[in-house]
């Protein structure tokens, strides 16, 4: 019965895994590619028909697409190191603003090191850690690339639990 479970739960990850791998190459490369294609095709269609002057330069639109390329490919490398340099941060600013969670954490730390959490706070903030690791530990126990600790006290291979380790406010 458990056998049957974990091969259940197993195979939907394995096809969940190739569900996102599917994606990610369809929308990041092929999709990028097909319209990239179709966007030189495009303008050498609208630009040729527009402009007999161009039509006597570019013969083939493989001329046109060598030169396109070479223009838009540096122009798109100058744009995109201008937005990770100056946009970049005031993104990542505007997710942190708006990140709750991310905000009740880092009071937390804040306040622990200040020694203005109680015990129960503390207690309170350990489940809601331990079950969120806990379920990642749970996935990750299915996945074959999980790491396991291999224990000498007993012989047997357990899971690390990251939340069993102590915090001390020193090392914070």
């Amino acid at each position: 019965m458990l056998t049957r479970e974990l091969i259940r739960k197993a195979t939907g990850n394995w096809v969940r895994r190739r569900w996102l791998d599917f994606r990610n190459g369809h929308s990041i490369y092929l999709i990028f590619i097909m319209t990239f294609a179709n966007f030189i095709t495009i303008q050498y269609k609208l630009l040729i028909d527009k402009a007999p002057v161009l039509g006597s330069i570019f013969h083939s639109i493989w001329g046109f697409a060598l030169l396109f390329i070479a223009i838009y490919v540096p122009l798109g490398i100058i744009i995109g190191y201008w937005h990770r340099k100056s946009q970049w941060r005031v993104e990542q600013d505007a997710l942190f603003k708006e990140n709750e969670i991310g905000a009740t954490m880092w009071l937390f730390v804040i306040d622990l090191i200040d020694g203005k959490v109680s015990e129960e706070e503390k207690l309170q903030m350990r489940e809601m850690l331990t079950k969120i690791t806990r379920r990642s530990l749970r996935s990750a126990a299915l996945r074959p690339s999980s790491t396991i600790d291999e224990s000498p006290q007993n012989g047997k291979a357990q899971k690390p639990n990251p939340v069993d380790a102590e915090v001390k406010p020193e090392k914070l």
